[in-house]
């Protein structure tokens, strides 16, 4: 056994000092690589390959201009400081999801651009050309955007799905991202309706309020379930926990909170995880029942989901 006297560690720790200095001088060589988050996140559920694409991320100021509308300054300050929320700005993120069913890649959303979609889609190993169905929960346009490509359709392979209500809606109203991306696509679109499948395991839910006909997608394989709620909730705390917050981007506020309600209670009681259009990515995880005020808890996916 080696013994070490006071003198003796006193000599040593007086040398460590200088070697910390010229590791630390040698280290400084690396160049500083700035902010960077992984842009794909994949899973099984079943026998489906599930996933998740960050198709961008936008910087929003007021965050109080957004959620949580009806509620005061200063409950809207409490709540955010508890959640360790800025109520100065705030970060939307876009997550498109593939599915891959073994039989066909299902593309649920676009994205705002074709550009970032497609970018974020190669990251995960496929390209926009395996894509062989396009499903669009509603038609707003960061879910709409990625449709065309300076005027081609992006994802050339593929045949088109949305719900019949929605796309009534906006074919009567019209706006200029819908008639330059969506209606040129109507012969090869096919719309569903409150329970009908996408494909077999893939299930269509209306979901109205964010949008006149917004859907969400129930995913079934080998006893396993996922529930794409895509916009019926926009945050994890100003929206997903409090679905009475008004959020500006609802068109139907009342029947967006009922919706919202409605959805997340079921995704709780059945325990299964779920992917939210604006959640933090990877935009996975869990809906549980809240405390402190708060009716759901959004529960990030911490491994349940790998292997």
């Amino acid at each position: 056994m080696t013994h070490f006297s006071r003198r003796k560690l006193l000599t040593a720790g007086a040398a460590l000092p200088m070697a910390g200095l010229a590791a630390g001088a040698a280290q400084a060589e690396a160049p500083m690589k700035g902010p960077s988050m992984a842009n794909h996140r994949r899973f099984a559920i079943g026998d489906f390959e599930v996933t998740t694409i960050l198709g961008g991320t936008a910087p929003r100021e007021n965050p109080q201009g957004i959620f949580g509308m009806n509620v005061s300054e200063a409950e809207f300050a409490e709540v955010s400081q508890q959640n360790f929320l800025s109520t100065e700005s705030s970060n939307f993120f876009f997550t498109p999801t593939l599915i891959n069913t073994g039989a066909e890649l299902v593309l649920f959303d676009t994205g705002l651009n074709a550009e970032a979609t497609t970018a974020a889609i190669e990251s995960a190993g496929y390209t926009a050309d395996q894509v062989d169905i396009v499903v669009l929960t509603h038609m707003h346009g960061d879910h709409i955007g990625g449709l065309m490509s300076n005027g081609t359709a992006t994802f050339a392979n593929a045949r088109y799905v949305t719900g019949q209500v929605e796309y009534d809606h906006w074919a009567a109203a019209g706006n200029e991202g819908f008639d330059a991306n969506v209606r040129p696509m109507a012969d090869m679109m096919t719309f569903l309706g409150d329970g009908d499948d996408v494909v077999s395991g893939i299930t269509g839910m209306a979901a109205f309020g964010h949008t006149p006909g917004h859907m969400v997608y129930r995913i079934e394989s080998a006893g396993s379930g996922l529930v794409i709620f895509a916009d019926l909730a926009n945050h994890p705390v100003w929206s997903l926990a409090r679905p009475d917050w008004e959020v500006r981007f609802d068109a139907d506020k009342e029947a967006a909170a009922a919706s919202r309600r409605n959805v997340l209670g079921m995704i709780a009681a059945d325990r299964v995880p779920a992917i939210g259009y604006h959640m933090p990515f990877p935009a996975v995880g869990y809906v549980d029942t809240g405390t402190d005020g708060a009716e759901f808890r959004w529960v990030p996916e911490a491994g349940q989901l790998v292997g």
